[in-house]
């Protein structure tokens, strides 16, 4: 499982290092795309192919799905983990995530995050503000 946030930097080659726990888990392949809430989303090749397929029986008749299923798809990447434990971010999903020389990575269960230092300080604060407003929606979905 993938859990935790830190903090971590960008080098001038678009490379950011994987954090030592996580390295073990994905292995020496990941595919990153566009997240969402404007970060970057890295899944091992397994839970890659998971989404993909839950992704490819949504219905084509709509529009919404077309467009999620693009939006997560024609901008993902395969990266190598070199022997450092790097991987390197592809220009246009860097631009979309406004990534910088200070990024943050956070394990989600079963794929990371690479956020914006800032934009992720801003997201933590708006999320804390709201917490106990999402674990009461979540407890009637029996989630807490």
């Amino acid at each position: 499982m993938l859990i935790g946030e830190y903090t971590h930097t960008l080098d001038e080659k678009k490379r950011v290092s994987l954090p030592a726990k996580f390295r073990r888990e994905v292995g020496k392949k990941v595919v990153i795309t566009n997240g969402l809430d404007k970060c970057l989303f890295v899944y091992t090749v397994n839970e890659w192919q998971k989404l993909a397929e839950k992704l490819s029986e949504l219905s084509l008749g709509r529009g919404d799905t077309r467009g999620f299923s693009r939006f997560m798809l024609a901008s993902a990447y395969e990266a190598d983990v070199d022997s450092l434990g790097r991987v390197l971010i592809p220009d246009s999903l860097k631009d979309f995530a406004g990534l910088s020389e200070r990024v943050v990575i956070a394990g989600v269960f079963g794929r990371i995050e690479i956020w914006n230092e800032k934009r992720w300080g801003e997201y933590k604060k708006g999320i804390g503000k709201n917490a106990d407003a999402m674990a009461e929606n979540l407890g009637g979905l029996g989630a807490v």
